[in-house]
């Protein structure tokens, strides 16, 4: 059974040079005299960005070969590491988008076997990133979309954006929801260590994730796919809470209190999302997935370079699953977001 990482991301050389260039956020700093290098996402939120990370996420060859070999991945699906150009001007952000497609294609072409891509789009003119989509995945053959829980200035669900969400259901692509430092105010003041990976990047990413399913974008398309990273972001252990307002007589009684639905808020979750393995290797998170969502619902995800893939693995396997479920995990419900079982 091939196994297929959905999560494992990777930079261009352009990007990282239009990051150090960039006067407003997100943009790299580096203090070679104090020998770091910080990654801010805002004035109050960054991250180490060493020259470790850095080297992994340029290279796209042997070396990374090597990892996925140790750890037992087949195959990465290949997305330009967060926060992407989905913050910056466009004007920049396009070109780097297409820069970052046609690096994931010509990674794709010499070593097909090994691996795929999702695209990058710059959002903020939404007609030309759904024409930038669909020659990434008509022409360059990659495989879905990846971007943000916000872009800066607003999110994903506003009704701007749709263009872009009409088109990956048209192409029958999935949107890879990955996070990035939030941005409600509240969840900076403490820095990346709560509005990072530990806490902020989950809590948004499931916020944008509830704010799609109200703003009645499932509904206009009901057939678009998502997936979310870390068990989903904390969404299976809130599926029965997330409906109270939709089953409760006394909201109920009053329609005006909440969105106009087609279905309860559970039922988009369990039909038009995925969630992958990375970064969350707590047993009973991974359980609770499980059994909320179904077995079915779960795909590979290990986080390369930012989390060790071999340890990603070495949790799955330790998992009480039947051989099947975990084929069912590492490559057979891939098939499901357009990629066939082998």
């Amino acid at each position: 059974m091939k196994k297929i990482d959905f999560e494992a991301h990777f930079a261009t050389q352009e990007w990282v040079d239009a990051l150090y260039k960039n006067e407003g956020y997100p943009r790299l700093v580096e203090d070679k005299k104090e020998k770091t290098r910080r990654m801010y996402f805002t004035a109050e939120a960054s991250e180490p960005f060493s020259d470790v990370l850095l080297g992994k996420l340029l290279d796209v060859g042997e070396k990374r070969l090597a990892f996925m070999d140790e750890a037992g991945i087949d195959m990465q699906v290949l997305t330009l590491t967060a926060p992407g150009v989905d913050h910056l001007d466009p004007d920049k952000g396009e070109a780097l988008a297409k820069n970052a497609n046609d690096a994931t294609a010509e990674i794709m072409g010499k070593y097909p076997e090994r691996f795929s891509g999702y695209a990058t789009v710059s959002p903020k003119r939404p007609e030309a990133a759904a024409r930038e989509l669909e020659r990434a995945v008509k022409e360059l053959g990659l495989k879905g979309w990846k971007t943000h829980s916000n872009f800066g200035d607003s999110y994903i669900d506003e009704k701007t954006y749709w263009p872009i969400l009409a088109k990956a259901e048209e192409l029958d692509v999935p949107i890879y929801l990955h996070p990035t430092v939030p941005m409600i105010p509240q969840l900076r003041t403490y820095g990346i260590a709560l509005a990072g990976a530990p806490f902020g990047f989950g809590m948004e990413t499931a916020m944008t994730m509830m704010r799609l399913i109200f703003s009645g974008a499932l509904d206009a398309f009901p057939n678009l796919k998502f997936i979310l990273g870390h068990l989903g972001e904390g969404l299976p252990f809130i599926l029965q809470r997330i409906d109270f307002a939709f089953v409760r007589p006394h909201f109920r009684s009053d329609p005006a209190v909440c969105p106009a639905l087609e279905r309860k808020p559970s039922e988009y979750l369990k039909e038009n999302m995925f969630v992958s393995t990375s970064g969350n290797y707590l047993e009973p998170a991974f359980i609770c997935t499980k059994d909320a969502l179904g077995i079915d619902r779960i795909v590979l995800g290990t986080d390369y370079p930012y989390e060790d893939s071999s340890e990603c693995m070495q949790f799955l396997e330790g998992l009480p699953l039947s051989g099947e479920e975990k084929e069912r995990v590492y490559g057979l419900n891939a098939k499901q977001v357009g990629y066939p079982a082998s």
